[in-house]
């Protein structure tokens, strides 16, 4: 299983993006050490895990895939543009965010990024969908940057980035209406499909898990108590 921490370990900047039928050629530049990335290895790319094709000087190269194109904002990159990355944890790693896939969720959008106390405060817009996995002083992933929620509401919530986040990803040179990545905590899902009982690979709709829930019973056809 590759991981990351959301922990940007520094910013690059596209080189080149080139169409490639339905998928993308990603050439980014950037002053993260690459001594020790080799052809075949996964770095998040604004929080979207992708694979290293070729590494060239300063350089190095992904594929991103119509889906991944179709379900993030890579699609939107030109040349110039800033990216966060950081490359996969290694198991000797300190976890110093949270656990994070790099499978993005979908997008959400800056609806506020105001100063305040020498921090941002920034808010998000996301679809109902993403926003049920979202709670207060939870985890969540924005552009592969690891954040604590401070505040909830209707599809949207509110973080506080302090200046050497903002400083050090792109979240200090982003402003309203630009568009970010979001991943929701994978425990979130999990908890989700264990109170439903489904064996069904995909999110299970809240009403539907309602119909089971935890019992002692599900508990221990799941393997939890004995």
């Amino acid at each position: 299983m590759i991981l990351f921490t959301g922990i940007t370990e520094a910013m690059g900047s596209v080189r080149r993006m080139a169409s490639r039928g339905e998928d993308a050629l990603l050439e980014i530049e950037t002053a993260l050490p690459l001594d020790d990335v080799k052809a075949g290895d996964s770095i998040s790319v604004n929080g979207a895990c992708l694979t290293v094709t070729a590494i060239s000087g300063r350089a190095f190269t992904v594929d991103v895939s119509a889906e991944t194109l179709a379900k993030t904002t890579l699609r939107n990159l030109q040349p110039g543009r800033q990216v966060n990355l950081e490359k996969a944890l290694r198991l000797s790693d300190r976890l110093g965010g949270h656990i994070v896939l790099g499978h993005v969720d979908g997008t959400g959008k800056i609806i506020e990024k105001t100063p305040r106390s020498g921090s941002l405060l920034f808010g998000f817009a996301i679809s109902p969908e993403l926003a049920r996995y979202v709670v207060v002083k939870g985890s969540i992933t924005v552009d592969g940057i690891s954040l604590t929620v401070n505040r909830c509401e209707k599809d949207r919530f509110y973080v506080n980035v302090i200046p050497h986040t903002a400083a050090g990803t792109t979240l200090g040179i982003k402003k309203g209406g630009d568009d970010v990545n979001i991943e929701t905590d994978i425990i979130a899902r999990y908890i989700e499909k264990l109170a439903s009982g489904s064996n069904r690979g995909d999110a299970v709709p809240p009403e539907e898990g309602a119909k089971e829930g935890i019992s002692l019973e599900m508990l221990s056809r799941s393997g939890f108590i004995k």
